[in-house]
């Protein structure tokens, strides 16, 4: 009887043992879990490399950390690598001061000067222009992201029988802009909306021609995911009730 109780009491002692062990297998699942869902598509991962390394001049170009299904989800880091990307595809290397490439809340903006792209006053594309645009459709169709292409001018009025005003003007120039993306490289037309705020939003003071020049431009926007969008807004939010 005494040797019974005591190996009673030996195993109820032990069962601890059991329900830590089943907690260890249950983490040990979790981290894999969270392993295997972190893991890259090297397939999908390759395609992007070679389709962006032909274009650039290189296949070098580094996508693991790049662009995903759904676009521009990841905010800003996400946002700084499509800029860098896009600087690549356009060889932009300082000395272009026909565009630009900024970053903010809505995406990525490509900011492209009149002189690059239009005969002052005038609306038809330059030939100049087509590779430019050529090298921006490329980028732009692999993109998941909608686009919105925005015209701008100066302050300086214009009153013709074509354009009764610079909103007529930056109308046209951005619906030509997107007209081309869209017949000429097989751009989603569901993907672009186009529109005009001729000199109401200036990037510099009118006052000089530097600033004028400045201002008379197209601008394309990769538009940040709707998802994204409000995950942002979710995270103000949140910060402000804080």
């Amino acid at each position: 009887m005494r040797k019974r109780r005591h190996h009673q009491e030996s195993t109820g002692q032990e069962r601890w043992l059991l329900t830590y062990s089943d907690l260890i297998t249950l983490l040990l699942g979790l981290f894999v879990i969270l392993y295997a869902m972190s893991n890259i598509d090297t397939k999908k991962y390759n395609q992007w490399v070679a389709a962006f390394g032909g274009v650039f001049g290189s296949s070098q170009v580094d996508m693991k950390q790049g662009i995903g299904d759904k676009g521009l989800v990841d905010g800003m880091n996400e946002q700084i690598r499509v800029r860098q990307m896009l600087k690549e595809a356009l060889e932009l290397n300082g000395k272009d001061d026909a565009i630009s490439i900024s970053i903010d809340e809505r995406g990525v903006t490509i900011h492209i000067q009149e002189e690059l792209l239009f005969p002052s006053g005038q609306t038809e594309l330059k030939n100049s222009s087509l590779k430019t645009m050529d090298s921006l459709a490329f980028f732009i169709k692999r993109l998941p992201n909608d686009i919105r292409i925005e015209g701008h001018t100066d302050n300086i009025p214009i009153n013709t029988s074509r354009f009764p005003s610079n909103w007529h003007l930056s109308v046209t120039r951005a619906m030509n802009t997107g007209f081309y993306l869209i017949e000429r490289h097989g751009i989603n037309p569901d993907k672009v909306s186009v529109v005009g705020y001729g000199d109401r939003r200036p990037l510099a003071g009118n006052e000089t021609e530097q600033g004028r020049s400045l201002n008379r431009r197209v601008d394309i926007v990769i538009l940040m995911s709707a998802v994204t969008q409000t995950l942002n807004q979710q995270r103000q939010q949140a910060i402000q009730g804080e």
